[in-house]
C-alpha cells in the first residue's frame, strides 16, 4: 500500500512539474492584477468612485495582455523561483519597465489626459515589487531552510574569502549534500577582516587557524584558494596541519574553468602536494605533432601506468588506440572510460598475455601500430622475491617476445617502462628490469627503435607505498616503514606518463630517458606527512613502526650506472642516459643460459644467473649522482 501511495505521489509531482509554466503565468497574472489595483487604491486614498472602478475594470485586460506578453518574451515563465539570481531580477526589471511603457503608451493614446498618470507610475513600482519580490521570497525561504543545518553537521572554517570561498558558501546554501556548518572564513587580506560574506564573518587570518579551530570547535577546514602559488599552498597546508583537524580543498582553478570539476566537489588534499617541488610539465604541442593520427598500442593497459598512458594518449587524437591486457576487469573499465570520454576514438581492447608470442604476432600484424608502449610487468618487490621465475619469465622474456614481434612486424618504435630500481639492483624485480633494458640495447639497430624510460616511485600507482599508508591510517594504524633513513625518488603519475610520451617522441634508439625528480624523500617523512594530512598526529593518534628492510629493498635508490653518461635532451627536465660499454653478443649468450634455467624451473640457478647478468652491467658505485 505504501509503495502504491508513493507512486501516486510521484506521478502527481510529475504532472505538477509539467504544468509549472502555467502555474507561474497564473501567479504573475494575479500579481500584476494586484499591483494595478493597489495603484488605483493608493492614488484615490482607497475610496474609488464608480467611474474609477469602471476605468480600472475596463483597462485591466489591457494591462494583463501587454505585461504577460512582455514577460513571456523575456522568458520569465521558464525560470525556477528557488534559484532566482541577479540575472533573473534584471530580466524582471526590464520586462516590468517595458511592459509598463507599452501599457502607458496605449492608455494615453486611447484616453489621453483623462487617465490619471500617477496610477501608471504606481503600477510600475508595485508590479516590479510584487513580481520580483515573490520570486526573491521563494529563494529566501529555501535558503533559510537550507541554512538550518542538522545538529550533526560538522563545524567548518573556509580558508580563503575570495571568489572560490564565496562560490563554496553559496553552493553549501544551495545544496544539502555538503554536510558542513560554516562558522567563519579566514583570510590574510586585512581589508576583509570582520566583513561578512553571505552572512558568514571573516574571523581571522590564516596564521590564526590553530587558535580559531580550538575556540570555535572546528572539525574540518575547507581550503578555497585554488589559484594560490605553490609556496603559499605549502604555508596554508602547514597551518592546517598545526590545527590538528582534517582538511579538504576545492578543485584546482584550471579544473573549474575547464568544467572538469565543480566548486562543491571538495577533495582530500593530495599527499603529493607536500613533496616539495612543482610538478613537471612537458611540451604538449610537440607531443601532439608526434602522436596525432598514429596507431598506438599499450601493453599492460589496465595497470596504473598503462591506463594513465591510454588516457593521455587519447587526448592527442591518435587514429587507433590498442589496449593489450590480461586482467579482463581492469581492461574493461579502462575501455569503458575511454569510449565514454572519447566517442570518436577508435579503441581496440584485447585480452592477451605478452608471453603468448603467437597472439602478440597476430595483434601486431592485424593492426600494424606505429608505436608501442610496453608497460606490462610484475612490479611488487617482495612478491617478486618470492616468485623469481615468474618475474624473470614475465619481465625479461615477455619483453623479448614483444620486442622481437615488433621488429618482425616493422614497428617504428617501442618504448619500454623501466625503473630506478634497475640501477645496481639488489632485488629480483630490479634485476629483471635491468636485464630487460640490456635486452632492448642488444636488439637495437634494426627497423624498430627501442628506448627505455627510467623513473622512481609513482605516487598514485597501484603499487604505491601511499596506498598502503592510507589503508593503515584508515584502520587506525600502525603505519609501518622499513627504515627511518630509507629514501626514494617520487614522481606523480601524470609526470611519469608525460615522460614516457616524450621519450617515445625523442628516442633515436639505445637511450634510457630519465626525469629530473628533484631530491629523494624520506619514507618516514612521507608517512608522517600523510598522517597529518588526515588531521591526525603521528605517534599520538597513529603509531609509526619501523620493520626493517624487506628482501629485495635497499636504503637509497640510484639513477645511473658508472658506465652510463647523463646527457641533456630537448627538454630541460628530461635527461638521456647513454651506455657506451655494452656488449650485445655477450649479453645474448648469457640470456640463453637464463632462458634454459628458467624453462627448466631451476629457481636457484636462474636467480644466480640473473644476478650475474645484472651485476655485469652494474659495476660498483662511484658516488652519488646529482641531477
Amino acid at each position: 500500500m505504501g509503495s502504491i501511495t508513493a507512486k501516486m505521489a510521484a506521478g502527481w509531482l510529475r504532472s505538477v512539474h509539467s504544468y509549472r509554466r502555467l502555474f507561474i503565468a497564473i501567479a504573475d497574472l494575479l500579481l500584476v492584477s494586484l499591483a494595478y489595483q493597489l495603484a488605483f487604491l493608493l492614488r484615490f486614498d482607497f475610496q474609488l468612485t464608480a467611474e474609477e472602478w469602471d476605468r480600472f475594470l475596463w483597462s485591466l485586460p489591457f494591462v494583463l495582455v501587454i505585461k504577460l506578453s512582455v514577460f513571456g518574451y523575456f522568458h520569465l515563465y521558464g525560470g525556477v523561483w528557488h534559484y532566482v539570481s541577479m540575472r533573473d531580477i534584471l530580466a524582471i526589471l526590464k520586462a516590468g519597465t517595458l511592459g509598463s511603457f507599452f501599457f502607458s503608451a496605449a492608455v494615453l493614446l486611447v484616453l489621453g489626459r483623462g487617465f490619471p498618470r500617477s496610477v501608471l507610475l504606481l503600477d510600475w513600482i508595485f508590479c516590479l515589487a510584487l513580481v520580483g519580490g515573490g520570486r526573491l521570497s521563494m529563494r529566501a525561504v529555501r535558503e533559510y531552510r537550507r541554512r538550518r543545518r542538522p545538529d550533526d553537521a560538522a563545524p567548518a572554517l573556509i580558508v580563503g574569502a575570495g571568489d572560490a570561498g564565496e562560490m563554496l558558501i553559496r553552493e553549501m546554501d544551495r545544496s544539502d549534500r555538503l554536510g558542513y556548518k560554516v562558522v567563519g572564513f579566514v583570510d590574510d587580506d586585512p581589508e576583509k577582516q570582520g566583513r561578512r560574506i553571505h552572512g558568514v564573518k571573516v574571523v581571522g587570518s590564516i596564521d590564526q587557524l590553530p587558535d580559531l579551530c580550538h575556540s570555535l570547535g572546528v572539525q574540518e577546514l575547507l581550503i578555497a584558494i585554488p589559484s594560490a602559488r605553490r609556496e603559499e599552498q605549502q604555508r596554508i597546508l602547514g597551518y592546517c596541519r598545526k590545527s590538528g583537524v582534517a582538511f579538504k580543498s576545492v578543485p584546482a582553478l584550471d579544473e573549474l574553468l575547464l568544467g572538469r570539476a565543480m566548486i562543491g566537489q571538495l577533495r582530500d588534499v593530495r599527499p603529493e602536494e607536500l613533496l616539495g617541488r612543482a610538478p613537471v610539465s612537458l611540451d604538449f604541442e610537440r607531443l601532439r605533432r608526434d602522436l596525432e593520427g598514429k596507431r598506438i598500442m599499450v601493453t599492460g593497459a589496465g595497470g596504473s601506468i598503462g591506463s594513465e598512458l591510454c588516457r593521455q594518449l587519447a587526448t592527442f587524437e591518435p587514429e587507433t588506440l590498442i589496449l593489450f591486457e590480461r586482467a579482463e576487469n581492469s581492461l574493461y573499465f579502462v575501455d569503458l572510460e575511454l569510449r565514454r570520454l572519447y566517442p570518436h576514438l577508435r579503441v581496440i581492447s584485447i585480452v592477451g598475455d605478452v608471453l603468448n608470442r603467437r597472439q602478440v604476432d597476430e595483434v601486431l600484424q592485424s593492426y600494424a601500430p606505429d608505436l608501442l608502449y610496453h608497460a606490462a610487468a610484475f612490479k611488487h618487490v617482495p612478491l617478486m622475491e618470492e616468485n623469481p621465475l615468474e618475474a624473470i619469465q614475465n619481465n625479461v622474456f615477455g619483453t623479448e617476445i614483444v620486442a622481437l614481434a615488433s621488429r618482425e612486424a616493422g614497428l617504428k618504435k617501442l618504448v619500454f617502462i623501466s625503473t630506478d630500481k634497475a640501477v645496481r639492483p639488489v632485488g629480483v624485480m630490479g634485476m629483471t628490469k635491468r636485464v630487460a633494458e640490456c635486452l632492448l640495447l642488444s636488439l637495437n639497430g634494426g627497423p624498430t627503435t627501442f628506448v627505455a624510460v627510467r623513473f622512481g616511485n609513482v605516487l598514485g600507482s597501484d603499487g604505491s607505498v601511499l596506498k598502503v599508508f592510507q589503508q593503515q591510517i584508515a584502520r587506525g594504524g600502525p603505519v609501518t616503514v622499513t627504515d627511518p633513513e630509507a629514501t626514494r625518488y617520487f614522481m606523480l603519475l601524470t609526470e611519469a606518463v608525460q615522460l614516457v610520451l616524450r621519450a617515445g617522441a625523442m628516442g633515436h634508439g639505445g637511450e634510457v630517458f630519465l626525469l629530473n625528480m628533484g631530491e629523494p624523500v624520506r619514507i618516514l617523512d612521507l608517512a608522517r606527512n600523510l598522517i597529518r594530512l588526515s588531521g591526525l598526529e603521528p605517534g599520538r593518534n597513529i603509531p609509526v613502526e619501523v620493520l626493517g628492510l624487506r628482501p629485495g629493498e635497499r636504503l637509497r635508490e640510484e639513477l645511473i650506472l658508472d658506465q652510463e653518461e647523463l646527457l641533456p635532451s630537448a627538454d630541460d627536465k628530461v635527461f638521456i642516459v647513454q651506455d657506451h660499454h655494452f656488449d650485445p653478443e655477450a649479453f645474448q649468450r648469457n640470456l640463453d643460459v637464463l632462458r634454459s634455467l628458467t624453462m627448466g624451473r631451476d629457481q636457484a640457478g636462474a636467480v644466480q644467473q640473473l644476478r650475474f647478468m645484472a651485476a655485469c652491467s652494474s659495476p660498483e658505485p662511484r658516488g652519488d649522482v646529482r641531477l
